[in-house]
């Protein structure tokens, strides 16, 4: 059976995962990229590097955003949020990273339990700092879709 989420289903969905899919424009052609992200309801908020994601949404911010839950080929949930890129700055992009870390720090491994993964010796210290990207984002969202796949 096929069908259409309603609302409360989206927001469960946009609610309960951390990866999600941010989709802008380049040359009429969309480009893709998974991103950690946070919901609270009415907003999605990330954190980003400067590149190629940045750089298109600036010129361009209108953005879909994707998350799914796959527990095989036929049975799955979508939601597509459709809405427009923001750049915070300020207490603005304090408050959103508290949020983001608030929500997604509890499912990272601090480098620390895994040392084999970050090299030895000179240069290559265990840090989380890279963890923390200097821009931190929203989409405001104008509209929500969703589907599903049961059998």
């Amino acid at each position: 059976m096929n069908g259409e989420l309603n609302e409360q289903q989206i927001n469960n969905i946009l609610s309960s995962q951390a990866v999600g899919r941010i989709a802008c424009c380049e040359k009429g052609f969309p480009y893709i990229v998974p991103v950690t992200y946070a919901y609270d309801g009415h907003y999605i908020y990330a954190q980003s590097i400067e590149g190629k994601k940045l750089e298109l949404m600036r010129e361009n911010p209108n953005v879909s955003f994707e998350v799914d839950i796959s527990h095989d080929i036929n049975n799955w949930q979508s939601a597509v949020v459709f809405g427009q890129f923001q750049e915070l700055e300020g207490s603005e992009a304090e408050k959103a990273r508290e949020l983001l870390f608030t929500r997604v720090l509890p499912l990272m491994t601090i480098s620390e339990i895994h040392p084999h993964e970050h090299g030895e010796g000179s240069g290559h210290e265990l840090s989380d700092a890279s963890r923390i990207k200097p821009v931190m984002f929203r989409i405001q969202i104008t509209e929500k879709i969703g589907r599903y796949e049961r059998k």
